[in-house]
């Protein structure tokens, strides 16, 4: 039940751990399901749930059956649900209506684009989009993901500290030096999240 940790993924994903052991890692709903599960199996279980994209901490309704644990999040998360399959024919754009503020000079431009302002406006956010953050937002963002779940897991291990620092400096091998006294699960997951990598098995 594995899912990459891109920021760029199209589903949400997340991890699931019992105290210092991991539960699971997938799609909200199947995470959400083996937890249950785990509860019914262990009721002592300490589950903490940690969303795979920002690290941080999520909670979730656990009442009744696995269905309806899943259509509850697909409803309160909707990217979380496995996306439909295209139907057949011209997309419907679904657009919204609002109000952009821009200067005289600005709007001129726009006006003498082809196809006007709203045309243009649209083919400047898909290009951006498509572009993506700049590789230091992009690692940026990576880290901070990472210490938000360090944070939560880590926080009164040794070295957290230390680690934090080499974390946000980059220094990989660093460390992977300072955590690998920590329990192989939160190291794991540590990695994970640091280097944008699925989690493991």
């Amino acid at each position: 039940m594995n899912t990459s940790h891109s920021a760029s993924a199209a589903i949400l994903s997340c991890t699931a751990f019992d105290r210092a052991r991991r539960v699971a890692s997938g799609p909200y709903a199947d995470v959400a399901i083996a937890v249950k599960e785990r509860m019914r199996e262990s009721p002592d279980a300490s589950i903490l749930i940690f969303d795979d994209d920002s690290g941080r901490q999520i909670d979730f309704d656990l009442r009744g059956t696995g269905r309806e644990i899943a259509e509850r999040l697909w409803r309160q998360f909707p990217d979380s649900r496995e996306p439909a399959a295209r139907p057949v024919g011209r997309p419907k754009l679904g657009v919204v209506s609002r109000e952009v503020t821009l200067l005289p000079g600005q709007w001129e431009w726009l006006a003498g684009q082809p196809g006007g302002a709203s045309p243009t406006l649209r083919r400047l956010v898909e290009e951006a989009r498509r572009a993506g953050p700049s590789e230091k937002a992009r690692l940026g963002a990576i880290r901070e993901r990472a210490y938000n779940f360090m944070s939560a897991m880590a926080g009164n291990l040794p070295n957290f500290e230390e680690a934090s620092r080499a974390l946000f400096a980059g220094e990989s091998a660093a460390l992977e030096r300072l955590i690998a006294g920590w329990p192989a699960d939160i190291r794991s997951h540590v990695t994970c999240l640091a280097t944008d990598a699925a989690p493991a098995e």
